[in-house]
């Protein structure tokens, strides 16, 4: 696959993948939150500080797909292997690392404040455990691509 079509390709699922968020998070959470207040009235307290938890949630995600459609600009103009794409994946790796605790100790202080189910915290355990793990995965793809780099400087340096 050329890298010009690879980019592309990359960019239709980032893009995808920002359109499908979106329509998590606006249509799909708040319009649930909404349902449940209707249907319980009890728990309308719940919805302000889980919309902000969700929202503030859904920040770090938005910001690695900025970053993922900048390393695609770079791959399209054949600059897969650059310190540039290794600093953006180990960002990456970071913010994934800082979600991950985030949703985790955000789903334990809602638990504590009793405006969220021990099953809830239970399940949050797993995301944040995905997270890690694509945290990991980010790091080590950065950490790969960075001596990718660095051997491609070295091997243009030599003649």
């Amino acid at each position: 696959m050329e890298q010009k079509s690879l980019a592309n390709w990359l960019k239709i699922v980032i893009g995808g993948t920002g359109i499908c968020g979106t329509i998590f998070y606006l249509v799909l959470i708040l319009g649930i939150g909404r349902d449940l207040i209707e249907k319980y009235p009890e728990f309308s307290y719940w919805f302000t500080p889980w919309t902000v938890f969700i929202i503030i949630s859904a920040i770090p995600c938005y910001i690695t797909l900025i970053i993922g459609w900048k390393i695609a600009n770079n791959i399209g103009n054949d600059k897969s292997f650059i310190i540039e794409n290794a600093v953006l994946l180990g960002v990456v790796s970071k913010l994934a690392a800082v979600d991950s605790g985030f949703f985790l100790v955000g789903n334990i202080a809602l638990w504590l404040t009793e405006m969220n189910h021990p099953s809830v915290v239970i399940a949050s355990l797993f995301v944040s455990f995905a997270g890690v793990v694509f945290s990991v995965a980010m790091a080590v793809i950065s950490h790969q691509t960075r001596k990718a780099a660095q051997l491609k400087e070295e091997s243009e340096l030599t003649i």
